[in-house]
């Protein structure tokens, strides 16, 4: 059964920090194209970051320096650091696996594209 859970979420103050995790399960982890979206009530789904088969990532211009994707394969697990939170950063963050070549792992694929394989997500707060 395929399944990603992901954790970590919870409420803070603008400026801090929140690591989220992802843990995989029923598909071979290392061959997928990863990444992380949000949803914000009344707003539309926003791919965030993406990491692919060989590592290389991607980040939305929203969160560039400040949150970090990356991945364990030796865990089945993916990670979204994010730093330096603000109010809008609050939503409903989830991680996402679709087998890609790296030529085709895209933000944009995950944010324009249903079917993939998606979590339950994590809600973030962000408190100003």
């Amino acid at each position: 059964q395929v399944q990603l859970l992901e954790s970590g979420g919870g409420s803070v103050q603008a400026g801090g920090s929140l690591r989220l995790s992802c843990a995989a399960s029923g598909f071979p982890f290392s061959d997928f194209c990863m990444g992380w979206f949000r949803q914000a009530p009344g707003k539309p789904r926003e791919g965030l970051a993406i990491i692919d088969i060989d590592g290389t990532t991607n980040y939305a211009d929203s969160v560039t320096g400040r949150f970090t994707i990356s991945k364990v394969n030796a865990k089945n697990t993916l990670y979204l650091q994010m730093n330096r939170l603000a109010p809008e950063d609050t939503a409903m963050y989830y991680c996402a696996a679709e087998l890609l070549p790296p030529t085709r792992c895209s933000i944009a694929y995950f944010q324009n594209n249903n079917g993939y394989t998606a979590g339950q997500g994590t809600q973030v707060t962000v408190s100003s």
